[in-house]
């Protein structure tokens, strides 16, 4: 196993740097910055029944959506963690409305984060693992001055790194530098507190028999997605019937799409066309890691990471996975022709 090596993520992320001479080591600070960040919001989690921050705050987000206690301490102890290293000019998150500038005394950076906190709150009360979703690209404003929405607006081909955090039975940190680089899982040892690299080289199989996504929106699909689905119930890969495995968090049900193969899916639908996940938050990076694993990942129409986004929290329907279960998925929506 690659824990009996004890390759922790600060020593994995130096002997990478080997290979590359012309590395200044920003991008290695940033991450470690980033699995401190992923300690301290692991640790609350853990603790969340018995300290008394379950629950909603009251107020909502810009998505309209309730906002969880946990929610605002992930969003604050990201923000702490990342703004004053002077590696940013600019971060934003799907918690707020309006690119988030950094303090005016601290050094403006190169690069661009952007943020889920916690992906799949909603399963806190639930004891159900949840994650946060993170992305860095490179500013592509000209001079030294803070960033702009420009800077954050990038599609998701010009990721530097994207990577997430589970919260679940173990605490998990999973990252790609893209280009060949690999996508590499780290579990946190509560014994002493480090990542070890569990997870090397991850490669997601060609095909899988797992498909996750709500069914309970099976009316209100596109009929060449109802077909795919009929067509899975009815199949069998390798001897053995396809499975239906969806938790509603996405960071769980990505991961789990990962290690054993098969498909994400979270479509348009009559009521809501362009999906909910948003591309910038949550579909760029997944995305970004799962092409990187050897996966595909669309829109139903169009690659993921070729979209040109127009707002923070612009919407996307995706379709993630496995080659060839994205490709077939891909097959049944044009011969359904966007019919109801």
């Amino acid at each position: 196993m690659a824990t009996q090596r004890f390759m922790t993520l600060p020593r994995h992320i130096m002997e990478g740097e080997k290979l590359h001479p012309e590395a200044t080591g920003e991008l290695s600070t940033i991450l470690l910055q980033l699995g401190l960040a992923a300690k301290l919001i692991s640790l609350e989690v853990n603790k969340a029944g018995l300290a008394e921050i379950l629950g909603f705050t009251g107020d909502e987000n810009v998505h309209g959506e309730k906002v969880k206690k946990l929610d605002i301490y992930a969003h604050e102890m990201l923000i702490k963690a990342m703004d004053h290293g002077g590696h940013f000019c600019v971060m934003a998150s799907e918690e707020e409305e309006d690119i988030i500038h950094l303090p005016p005394h601290h050094k403006i950076g190169k690069y661009v984060l952007l943020f889920d906190p916690l992906d799949g709150s909603s399963n806190i009360d639930a004891n159900i693992s949840i994650g946060t979703i993170f992305s860095i690209y490179r500013r592509i404003t000209q001079g030294n001055g803070p960033g702009t929405l420009q800077d954050c607006l990038q599609p998701g081909f010009q990721l530097v790194i994207a990577g997430y955090i589970v919260y679940g039975s173990s605490t998990m940190l999973v990252y790609t530098a893209g280009h060949g680089h690999g996508v590499h899982g780290f579990t946190l040892d509560p014994a002493f507190g480090e990542f070890l690299l569990s997870h090397d080289d991850i490669k997601i199989p060609n095909h899988g028999r797992i498909y996750s996504l709500n069914e309970g929106n099976y009316f209100t699909w596109p009929q060449g997605l109802k077909n795919y689905i009929k067509y899975l119930q009815a199949n069998m890969f390798e001897g053995k019937p396809y499975q239906a495995r969806y938790v509603g968090s996405m960071v769980a049900d990505i991961h789990r799409t990962l290690l054993y193969g098969g498909i994400f899916i979270y479509p348009g639908d009559k009521r809501n066309p362009k999906g909910k996940l948003r591309l910038m938050y949550e579909c760029n990076p997944m995305a970004y890691i799962m092409e990187e694993a050897g996966g595909r990942a669309t829109d139903g129409k169009k690659r993921i990471l070729e979209i040109q986004p127009t707002g923070l929290h612009e919407r996307t329907p995706i379709f993630i996975g496995s080659m060839e279960d994205v490709l077939l998925v891909e097959k049944y929506l044009r011969e359904g022709q966007d019919r109801y």
